[in-house]
């Protein structure tokens, strides 16, 4: 493992260990605002295996892959002064399951559901505290005619900026991050309110609606967000 004394070249590399796709669209997105190469591995083998041999500056990790095993291959393997910051992410937000985490050698730790702009900041500070410098940062991403800004919490379409709620850029971030991909309501309600969160039977559709009207995108003409009937959304990018 490279020293962590040791400044990277740009782009740092990233490793994101997860087996949730949906999960894994949001931090990829969320990484883009720094200068990352990214990743992604889903399983403990292949992590332990990128670890070993890609030698990542950044590791975002899913603590239910694997049971534990990429956290007890870190503490195990790595000497303190060489391991590379870990950002954990976790469903359990109890003190209990923090502290281990901490025990086990991360440097930070993230409850899921998190706001995408909390992942930006936290990967950024590591970065400057592990090597001295954070790399660029640029909180305007473009997807398709979309400018989103997350430092502003603002999206610019069709050359009028739109000003959010936190939820509303995380809907769109969620979204924009699974372009292509049929999102259900079930995931929608996980990935924002967590699976322990018991929804109104209306309220994905509720803020889809709210977040179509600051968009501009009448549903029965869709720029952004098709509707799957009786499944959920699908965020499909214009480029023109």
């Amino acid at each position: 493992m490279k020293s962590r004394n040791r400044a990277p070249h740009s782009p740092a590399r990233a490793l994101l260990v997860t087996d949730q796709p949906v999960l894994a669209g949001v931090v990829e997105l969320a990484l883009n605002h720094g200068t990352y190469t990214t990743r992604v591995a889903l399983s403990a083998p292949e992590a332990i295996d990128a670890l070993k041999e890609w030698q990542p500056h950044l590791a975002v990790i899913d603590m239910d892959v694997g049971d534990g095993e990429i956290m007890n291959w870190l503490e195990q393997t790595q000497a303190r002064s060489e391991r590379i910051p870990v950002v954990a992410l976790t469903r359990r937000g109890d003190l209990k399951t923090k502290l281990a985490a901490f025990d086990h050698g991360v440097d930070d730790i993230l409850t899921v559901p998190f706001s995408p702009e909390e992942l930006v900041a936290r990967a950024l500070a590591l970065m400057r505290r592990t090597y001295g410098e954070m790399g660029v940062f640029a909180p305007v991403l473009t997807v398709g005619e979309l400018e989103i800004d997350i430092l502003n919490r603002s999206v610019t379409a069709g050359g009028h900026q739109l000003h959010l709620t936190s939820l509303e850029q995380n809907l769109l971030y969620l979204l924009a991050a699974n372009a292509g991909r049929l999102l259900t309501r079930d995931e929608i309600i996980d990935y924002l309110w967590g699976t322990d969160y018991a929804a109104e039977s209306n309220v994905v559709d509720r803020h889809v609606r709210n977040l179509r009207a600051k968009l501009q995108n009448d549903w029965h003409r869709p720029r952004y967000i098709v509707t799957v009937p009786g499944q959920g959304y699908q965020f499909t990018p214009r480029t023109g």
